[in-house]
């Protein structure tokens, strides 16, 4: 690689990690950045992941201020996601990720919406839901577990949405803890993939480099900015993302 490529890769990263942190869209920069150097899109989904971690790492090392106190909640929640990521691998290895892509443009754009309708839900009191209601958030986190490992475009969002509807706190706190279980849901993924794929490791360190910068970063930009203007933003992006997935399903 020149220094060039290598600059490249470190801003992509520094924009993925924003994204990431901030609106669970780290694809939208590091994954075009990755195709751009040469990598075939298969190995550059993989690379991508390996670098995705240290946004998570980033971010949490940034957010201990919105984490104190909730860590038994980040560990409860990363079993649902950390088990369906093992499962959705399980389901990569056994049938390609192209089985899903008609579905996946709808699945995103359902994803955008849900961010703008979530952001009415806090006055509602969540220690007043129904045990079933309940099942079937974690339920759903399992499932987001199993997508992230699959797939995982989005997947963030999704889980930033029903983290809204299991608990009551602030936005700022529910991303951070958001960030840290689909990074262990990540790792998971990223643990099965070393041993059944080819990660280009040569690009992927000065990217996770920029990704490490940018997830932490982006805490500090939520503190600044107002949830409203935030959840737009996010949604923004899955319909750009869900117009993409769209056109290469359907349109290419």
């Amino acid at each position: 690689m020149t220094i060039w490529t290598t600059i490249f890769l470190l801003l992509g990263g520094v924009a993925g990690g924003l994204l990431s942190s901030i609106a669970s869209m780290a694809s939208l920069a590091s994954y075009p950045v990755l195709l751009a150097v040469g990598i075939p899109p298969v190995f550059a989904n993989v690379t991508n992941d390996a670098a995705l971690i240290w946004t998570s790492i980033g971010s949490t090392v940034s957010s201990t201020k919105e984490l104190k106190g909730h860590w038994e909640q980040v560990w409860f929640y990363t079993i649902f996601t950390v088990v369906g990521s093992i499962i959705g691998c399980m389901l990569l290895l056994s049938f390609p990720s192209s089985v899903f892509e008609k579905a996946v443009p709808f699945f995103i754009a359902f994803s955008g919406i849900m961010i703008i309708v979530s952001g009415k839900h806090h006055s509602l009191n969540t220690k007043k839901q129904p045990t079933w209601l309940k099942i079937i958030y974690f339920i759903a986190l399992l499932i987001m577990g199993a997508y992230t490992g699959y797939f995982g475009a989005a997947g963030g969002v999704i889980v930033l949405v029903l983290l809204t509807y299991i608990t009551n706190e602030r936005f700022i706190v529910i991303n951070a803890i958001k960030n840290v279980i689909c990074g262990f849901a990540n790792l998971v993924a990223l643990n099965i993939f070393i041993f059944t794929s080819h990660i280009y490791w040569l690009q992927a360190i000065p990217l996770a480099i920029g990704m490490f910068i940018g997830g932490y970063i982006g805490p500090a930009i939520l503190r600044r900015v107002p949830e409203k203007p935030i959840r737009i933003f996010i949604a923004t992006l899955a319909f750009v993302q869900a117009g993409y997935f769209f056109y290469k399903a359907y349109l290419h």
